[in-house]
């Protein structure tokens, strides 16, 4: 039986009507999912009702000429595209145009014209379990939505659960998919890196190490919520003044290596076949880190173990980092060398979002404005994380993968105005608040015991939430 004559059987029984009855007054959007190695293929079948039909038509037939046009058509079928929200494991997918065929107006009228469109979404490298949410929002005032999937063909591929939300304009496939140790693999257009791990093969995962990290927006989110409050001192349960640069870069320098030793270390454990985990529990566990990071960097929680905590929470981001090693198919000798490429990637790209974020942290730690910086970026912290703790942990579907992804897509612009506005708040005296006493006076980051008068000034200058901080000498 072939895919098509699958999806039209998969369809009348999803309608559970005969198949020249439809509904008067909805749009009928059914979409039939087929999920294969490295794509999905997706085939969409739209009726318009009689008393909806001339609201689809003012769609179709924009130049009112009474035909649809192919370029019409195309244009029409590209709309709906873009009306469809599309995320492979937690990150943004594009769906590409393969066809689309559509009926006779007159056939749309009565109520029995079927558009047809068929995409297919590439598939990233991923973990043995994967999951899949596709949102349809096309024509929703008016529309009805239908969504199944096929029976996989490769025998490796095994479908886990569906879930869908009472109109179905949402549904989550989970799925899970065995590595096939004798195929080669191909990332995004990649040379094939299977085989000896030469020149090419090692610059190729090096690569997808960069790729990975930056597309992992939970890991970074992580990171840098534990910086926040990494150039300013500790008074009590509350964030104080600015510790100084010296002390400022020690401690970002601090986290960030232990983080990466965290890493490092359940990444060569899990690529060489040592540790498995669950790839569910690891996301959770992820989204937990971000949340208690987030925490504390509205209140100090662990002041003074923040390369303890990065450690720790590092060994799970390895556990995360290693599925898409999993799914190279490299023997045990060529593992050590992808290893070694892969983490270097990921350190790269780490080290590049620090360079490009921590001068402006620095900067504005010095400024009134830091309190309102450090405070925002920890509640949308904490906002991306319990929506990914409900997504991952409960199947709660929420906006947080669009919101985030929104803007980390415009990442580069907002470090650039960070940067701008931290030398101006650099810069201008009328900015800065009093001076908090020299490094050399606090020998330790959270110490206990400043002198009385600096502790009045402090007070005097914070508020409830946010010891304004200022720029030492």
């Amino acid at each position: 039986m072939n895919t098509r004559l699958l999806a039209t059987t998969a369809l009348l029984l999803l309608l559970g009507v005969p198949a020249s009855a439809h509904r008067l007054d909805e749009y009928l959007q059914a979409t039939i999912i087929s999920v294969e190695k490295d794509r999905v293929q997706a085939s969409m079948r739209l009726i318009p009702g009689v008393a909806v039909s001339s609201i689809v038509l003012a769609s179709l037939d924009t130049n009112g000429d009474g035909v649809i046009s192919e370029a019409e058509q195309r244009t029409y079928a590209e709309s709906v595209l873009r009306d469809l929200s599309l995320r492979v494991d937690g990150k943004s997918a594009s769906p590409t145009l393969v066809s689309e065929k559509f009926p006779a107006i007159e056939e749309i009228k009565e109520g029995l014209g079927e558009i047809q469109i068929q995409f297919t979404v590439d598939l990233a490298l991923g973990g043995p379990e994967r999951r899949i949410i596709f949102e349809n929002h096309h024509q929703n005032a008016i529309s009805a939505y239908l969504v199944n999937c096929l029976v996989p063909r490769d025998p490796n591929i095994k479908i886990l659960t569906q879930n869908r939300n009472e109109s179905q304009s949402f549904y989550q496939l989970d799925y899970s998919q065995a590595s096939i140790g004798s195929d080669p693999v191909t990332v995004k257009g990649w040379s094939t890196i299977r085989g000896r791990m030469g020149s090419v093969g090692f610059a190729s995962i090096f690569r997808l190490g960069m790729w990975h990290i930056a597309e992992g927006t939970d890991h970074l989110l992580f990171l840098l919520t534990l910086l926040l409050p990494a150039p300013l001192l500790v008074l009590g349960s509350r964030w104080a003044g600015f510790a100084g640069v010296r002390l400022s870069v020690f401690q970002t320098l601090r986290v960030v290596t232990a983080f990466t030793i965290g890493h490092s270390i359940t990444l060569a454990l899990a690529a060489l076949g040592l540790v498995r985990v669950p790839s569910r529990p690891i996301e959770v566990l992820i989204a937990v880190s971000i949340f208690l990071s987030a925490l504390h960097a509205i209140r100090p929680l662990f002041p003074g173990r923040e390369a303890g905590i990065a450690a720790f929470f590092g060994l799970i981001h390895g556990l995360a980092f290693a599925v898409t090693l999993a799914e190279l198919g490299l023997g045990r000798s060529e593992r050590v060398a992808s290893i070694l490429a892969f983490n270097l990637g990921i350190e790269t790209m780490q080290l590049i979002v620090v360079a490009a974020t921590m001068p402006s942290l620095v900067l504005l730690s010095g400024a009134r404005a830091y309190c309102v910086l450090r405070i925002g970026g920890a509640l949308f912290a904490g906002f991306a994380s319990a929506g990914w703790i409900a997504e991952r942990m409960l199947y709660v579907h929420n906006p947080v993968d669009a919101v985030v992804g929104s803007v980390v897509h415009h990442a580069v612009w907002l470090a650039g105005v960070l940067f701008l506005i931290s030398l101006v708040c650099w810069s201008l005296p009328n900015v800065l608040d009093r001076r908090t006493p020299q490094p050399d006076r606090y020998p330790d980051r959270h110490s206990s015991a400043p002198d009385v008068r600096t502790v009045a000034d402090l007070l005097s200058a914070g508020n409830a939430q946010c010891m304004f901080p200022s720029r030492s000498e």
